[in-house]
């Protein structure tokens, strides 16, 4: 792919997604951009990404930022928040959320949905240890295709084995041909939408919990600020922010403090960290 090329295409996705192609990651776009290339009737990705740049063709435009945005996702992936979540966050809501108050949740980037229906599976499990409060988790994604698979709710025996327990798989599982299909009495807690981590966050009101996670590592350092800043407008005061174990807010944002031995763990910088959870 020629330089013009290749920084049109760079160009594109930061524009778009706030997503920025490093030089080294180009061994993405025959993995990403080769399906599109052939659906399309493109000899090449190279021929691909050309068109794109002399047409300004809005559709494959899309398709390319989506196909280049697409991340991969498991069930309770890095295990640590999740356990954070159910014995560090729940209980704080507990006792400061007064019973038949909603726990608002957002999972940005929830992909196709295993993180907003790992956190659904807890909810259910802790229930009575909520007092009354009831939840609800917005799942967001910029992409239509993850968010399809999502919805549906149908994940293949590979997805379902990996980092699922076995017990919660026979409990909010049940086969369907070669697929599993999640509990609905799951899925009705949770809204699947497309947004973008660029757009302004109002629109979606306040949360109590956001999961972040493992998006930021692919903004730079300007956009990583802003996605924060804007964040923590529409984190409750006493709310809680979850990053990757990669992504911190050291030098980003002074927005929020760090939990003390919680790893990824983040609170709004009005309030101590160490007041916030024991």
């Amino acid at each position: 792919m020629n330089s013009q090329d290749f920084a049109f295409l760079v160009d594109m996705l930061k524009k778009r997604s706030g997503h920025v192609l490093a030089a080294d990651k180009g061994y993405l776009l025959d993995s990403r951009l080769g399906p599109i290339a052939r659906k399309e009737n493109f000899a090449s990705v190279d021929a691909l990404v050309a068109a794109m740049r002399t047409r300004n063709d809005e559709r494959l435009n899309a398709m390319a930022t989506e196909a280049m945005t697409t991340n991969e996702t498991f069930f309770f992936r890095d295990r640590t928040p999740f356990d954070l979540f159910k014995t560090e966050v729940i209980p704080y809501m507990a006792k400061n959320r007064r019973p038949g108050t909603k726990m608002k949740i957002w999972c940005a980037a929830a992909s196709t949905g295993q993180e907003p229906y790992s956190l659904a599976m807890i909810l259910r499990e802790e229930a009575s240890r909520l007092n009354g409060i009831t939840s609800s988790i917005l799942a967001t994604d910029i992409s239509d295709k993850v968010l399809q698979k999502a919805k549906a709710g149908l994940y293949s025996q590979f997805e379902v084995q990996r980092g699922l327990p076995v017990q919660l798989m026979v409990k909010y599982f049940e086969k369907s041909d070669d697929l599993w299909r999640i509990d609905p009495g799951l899925q009705q807690h949770i809204t699947f939408r497309k947004y973008n981590l660029l757009d302004n966050f109002r629109a979606l009101g306040q949360f109590d919990v956001v999961f972040c996670r493992n998006v930021l590592i692919y903004f730079d350092q300007e956009t990583k600020s802003d996605i924060l800043d804007r964040m923590a407008q529409c984190i409750a005061p006493d709310g809680f922010l979850f990053l990757g174990a990669a992504e911190t807010v050291m030098g980003l944002s002074d927005a929020f403090a760090p939990v003390p031995g919680k790893r990824g763990l983040y609170v709004r910088k009005e309030k101590t960290a160490t007041a916030r959870v024991a």
